[in-house]
């Protein structure tokens, strides 16, 4: 291997986890600015995603340098496959995290009504699946990924319980169809962070373990 192959592959990954630190923020201003009523931050986080998309274009063309300037062995192939996936991934968090800041002016004038539900511990939860799924990248730790995989089901639980919550506010009053349905969606949204941040688990272990996981399906007393 080659010292110039290897600096490559080393931009690579330090792109990468630029790129979810990046998200990471992204996700943190998002939410604070739903439940915080903060629509100077939600403009933050919606001017700030042209950078996620940068990041994304730019690495789609290292990968695609690399695999076309050199011939990739197994792992190294791995870690090119793994990246073009998991950098899809975070330029979708990215677009959720301005979609969720583009459902902040609607939802100022409900701020109480927001946060009487479990959408920050909904939030939280989302946040550090997603968090842990870029630590587990860059530290090749498939246990921290699979820790990942098995956090799912609370996210799914609480975006049931929000939506059982909204479907019954909706029908104690015509004033809360606005902000229920509001709530329906960055509910709905905040459920999609989890799905994608098990989707990079899933890819963090084909790229340490050489094992595919497909839609999630991972059994925790599996060594």
């Amino acid at each position: 291997m080659t010292r110039h192959y290897e600096q490559e592959l080393d931009q690579l990954r330090t792109m990468l986890i630029r790129m979810g630190s990046l998200v990471e923020e992204q996700i943190d201003c998002a939410v604070k600015a739903i439940t915080e009523a903060d629509e100077a931050l939600a403009r933050f986080v919606i001017e700030r995603d042209k950078k996620v998309d940068e990041f994304d274009n730019a690495i789609d063309q290292r990968c695609m340098s690399i695999f076309a300037l050199s011939q990739p062995v197994a792992i190294d192939l791995r870690l090119l496959m793994a990246a073009l996936k998991i950098n899809n991934e975070l330029e979708r968090i990215g677009d959720i995290a301005a979609n969720l800041g583009e459902r902040v002016p609607p939802l100022m004038p409900y701020s109480n009504f927001v946060n009487s539900t479990p959408l920050r511990l909904m939030a939280n939860s989302a946040r550090e699946m997603v968090k842990y799924s870029i630590d587990s990248f860059v530290n090749n730790d498939p246990e921290l990924a699979k820790m990942v995989l098995t956090s799912d089901d609370a996210v799914d639980s609480f975006d049931r319980e929000i939506f059982t919550t909204m479907i019954a506010k909706m029908k104690e009053s015509p004033e809360n169809v606005t902000p229920a349905s509001h709530l329906m969606i960055v509910s709905r949204h905040i459920e999609r962070l989890a799905d994608h941040a098990t989707n990079i688990a899933e890819d963090v272990i084909f790229l340490v373990n050489a094992k595919i996981i497909k839609h999630h399906a991972y059994d925790p007393d599996e060594k």
